[in-house]
């Protein structure tokens, strides 16, 4: 049997808990008997909820720190628009308050985790440097333009 390898951004903790809140929400989403006019808001909680691990995943494949953390600053505003998504949806009967309330407990949670993997992030840098500009050491960005020799 081959063992497939695990991308680097499986192993954090945050994604894993992130995937498994998208996946508590689209169960959610496929119960919800809602009249034609909010199909729109449940799909923009489907985009939300699955985008907070998509960004985590984007950050963590991204060439530095810098923007690692801009990604999970994103993914931590897509937690919130879920949440609030969430909230109208339940303000309109959709979900039930106990849905909402079990929800919000595991985005609490992946909140604290963001935010813990920031602060960790920017403990790492030696200097202050390494927060404003990535090391260009052998890379050469495709936009740049260099005269002919």
């Amino acid at each position: 049997m081959i063992k497939s390898e695990k991308f680097n951004f499986e192993k954090l903790d945050v994604w894993q808990k992130a995937v498994e809140f998208a996946q508590k929400v689209l169960t959610l989403t496929d119960t919800i008997n809602s009249h034609q006019k909010h199909f729109r808001i449940i799909e923009q909680l489907e985009s939300a909820s699955t985008s907070i691990a998509l960004n985590i995943a984007e950050g963590h494949g991204r060439y530095s720190k810098r923007e690692f953390i801009h990604f999970l600053y994103v993914a931590r505003g897509s937690l919130n628009e879920t949440i609030t998504l969430l909230i109208i949806l339940n303000r309109y009967n959709c979900i039930k308050e106990k849905q909402l309330q079990d929800l919000k407990i595991i985005a609490e949670e992946i909140a604290r985790m963001i935010s813990g993997l920031i602060s960790s992030i920017k403990m790492s840098f030696t200097t202050s440097s390494d927060l404003r500009t990535p090391s260009n050491k052998g890379f050469t960005p495709s936009y740049e333009h260099r005269a002919p020799s």
